[in-house]
């Protein structure tokens, strides 16, 4: 099993929970090494003082804030620990919310917390207690050298807390071009709307995370693969001759047609679940697709998701 990151507790009134911290994500990202190009040897980076210009081990980096030019304040770890004591050992519960209240922008990454063993008891009368009241426990939290805005919510037999965006980090959409509200200032009928409505309807499902795969990541090596196999490990790919970016078309298309040719393509799509799961080929088209005539137009669409 993984380490835990943090060790603490979870408190609200005069409740004490024992917890340990654990990632819930595991990203399927890859890990590329940076090559010069001219021989393809790798590059690498070096820690290395400013002053002297010589290589600096691990060992003796710590960290420092720089209160004036070039004069640092050096912190440890017991340092960040020092400056509150409560704040880097509790996630400290402020209030109860509706879960359904917390909107999804806020959200950030997903962490398990697992109970010590004396805390068994209470973590499950957590647990049951927000989950019968659909509800989800706001927090505060200092992971490593930061706090956190975070909620504690019951998923299966765990506890998950998920850190959250302060207000303030949230940029405002003023300033992006959206349409207007209402669908008569959107210039939205009401027949596109009915037809809308039975589009999604027929696309409307219950949750099953397990059903959408990253294919991405297995085209990728695909394609390396393909690289090795014809010798072509250190050929830079460049683009064909010819192949631009594709040329909208100032055609203004009826939103109404798109939407009841996607009916029909959907029709007998219930009977054939596998077959939505397929990945999407080039040759297919989005769902919805809408292009309004005139320069500096923006593009209105509604597209499946790529599914595997």
């Amino acid at each position: 099993m993984a380490r835990p990151l943090w060790k603490g507790a979870i408190t609200f009134g005069l409740v004490h929970i024992p917890v340990e911290l654990y990632p819930a994500e595991e990203r399927k990202e890859f890990k590329f090494s940076m090559l010069d190009k001219r021989d393809f040897s790798p590059v690498g980076y070096k820690r290395y003082s400013k002053k002297t210009g010589k290589e600096v081990d691990w060992k003796d980096v710590v960290k420092g804030y720089e209160y004036e030019k070039d004069q640092y304040v050096v912190l440890s770890d017991e340092d960040f620990k020092r400056a509150n004591v409560k704040a880097s050992q509790t996630i400290d519960i402020v209030a109860f919310v509706p879960m359904n209240e917390i909107p999804p922008q806020f959200y950030e990454s997903p962490y398990y917390l697992v109970p010590t063993e004396r805390g068994q008891k209470v973590y499950a009368l957590l647990r049951e207690t927000l989950r019968s009241g659909g509800l989800a426990a706001v927090a505060q939290v200092v992971i490593r050298t930061a706090q956190h805005l975070a909620v504690v919510v019951p998923v299966g037999r765990a506890l998950v807390l998920n850190t959250l965006r302060y207000a303030d980090e949230l940029r405002d959409t003023k300033g992006f071009e959206l349409p207007d509200a209402g669908l008569k200032s959107a210039h939205v009928t009401p027949k596109e709307v009915e037809l809308a409505k039975r589009l999604i309807d027929d696309m409307t499902e219950h949750w099953k995370p397990e059903e959408f795969k990253d294919t991405y990541h297995q085209d990728l090596m695909r394609r390396i693969h393909e690289k090795i196999k014809s010798g072509k490990t250190h050929v830079i790919t460049e683009p064909e001759a010819g192949e631009k970016e594709p040329r909208r078309t100032a055609q203004v298309i009826d939103l109404a047609t798109l939407l009841k040719q996607s009916l029909d393509k959907g029709a007998g799509r219930r009977k054939a679940p596998d077959a939505r799961r397929s990945k999407t080929t080039a040759s297919e088209k989005p769902a919805l697709h809408v292009v309004p005539s005139g320069r500096g137009s923006h593009r209105a669409a509604a597209t499946k998701r790529k599914r595997a």
